[in-house]
């Protein structure tokens, strides 16, 4: 075979390889996760997962893949009433005592005060990232939509295409960043009643049980984790990688205005403005923008 031909044959199957990695999960619950703990009243079906949490105990489901970068979307309606207490959870893990983490948490309310979204991010098994928002609508009414979008340039939340956080990665300042493990998407309902509502002071009112949290359709546009070689591979600057093109680098213009005028009016707390909890040396990510 010709030299050109060779390495023609050779682009072919390190394309292939790069497309196979590639993996869309899109809107079917039952063949995409599977429930890990409090099976006997959760439930799956098709494009629905509900978890319960009652006396006996809360419930949980995880995907069937990892992944590394691409979007990860639900449409998610949270336990209405009285749900002081109780944590909604939706989030990126991969395992280990040096684990990686992207979170979405629900915190649940008394009847007529505001849930809030805890976002928080580990890397290399530390956390400590948190930031705290109200959201503008009832989050119990109907279902909204809560993206995950994870790339080697950055993360940014979004709630119903609204960016409210981004964590750009910094790890040339010495700031670790979330880009060599796969990580499972995971989504649980259990009580936190210890910690999660004013401290723990609020405690769960277990009268309005069964608690009900409803997701639908479930997306993963996203690069599956084969082990190390994805690394380079799910990074890599070729098409089938959409996640890497320069629209995903950085917000645009009108995102920066969301994600501004939602931090401006709904943020209720930053591990970045919290000097004392670091005893005045904040993270370095701290000093550098974030936009």
């Amino acid at each position: 075979m010709a030299k050109f031909e060779k390495m023609l044959v050779a682009l072919f199957i390190c394309v292939v390889v790069l497309v196979v990695n590639i993996v869309q999960v899109d809107g079917n619950f039952s063949k995409s996760m599977y429930l890990t703990w409090g099976v006997q009243h959760a439930s799956i079906m098709g494009e629905d997962l509900h978890l319960v949490l009652d006396t006996t105990s809360g419930s949980a489901a995880k995907s069937k893949r990892s992944f590394l970068f691409g979007s990860i979307e639900m449409l998610i309606k949270l336990i209405p009433g009285n749900a002081a207490g109780i944590v909604t959870a939706y989030y990126l893990s991969s395992t280990g005592s040096q684990h990686d983490e992207i979170d979405f948490e629900f915190l649940g309310n008394i009847t007529g005060q505001p849930y809030t979204v805890n976002t928080n991010i580990y890397t290399q098994g530390k956390g400590n990232k948190e930031q705290q928002f109200y959201l503008w609508f009832d989050p119990t009414a109907d279902f909204h939509n809560y993206t995950i979008h994870w790339n080697p340039t950055q993360i940014v939340w979004y709630v119903d295409g609204l960016p409210i956080r981004v964590f750009q990665n910094y790890e040339n300042h010495g700031v670790a960043y979330p880009n060599k493990h796969g990580m499972r998407v995971y989504s649980s309902l259990w009580n936190a009643d210890d910690w999660a509502t004013r401290g723990g002071l609020v405690k769960t009112d277990w009268r309005g049980a069964p608690f009900i949290a409803s997701f639908h359709h479930f997306r993963a546009r996203a690069c599956k984790w084969n082990g190390a070689v994805s690394i380079n591979h799910c990074a890599s600057n070729v098409p089938a990688n959409w996640w890497i093109s320069p629209l995903y680098k950085q917000l645009s213009y009108s995102e920066k205005g969301q994600l501004n005028w939602v931090r401006k009016n709904y943020m209720i707390y930053d591990y970045c403005a919290d000097s004392k909890r670091f005893n005045g040396q904040l993270p370095p990510e701290c000093s550098k923008t974030q936009l």
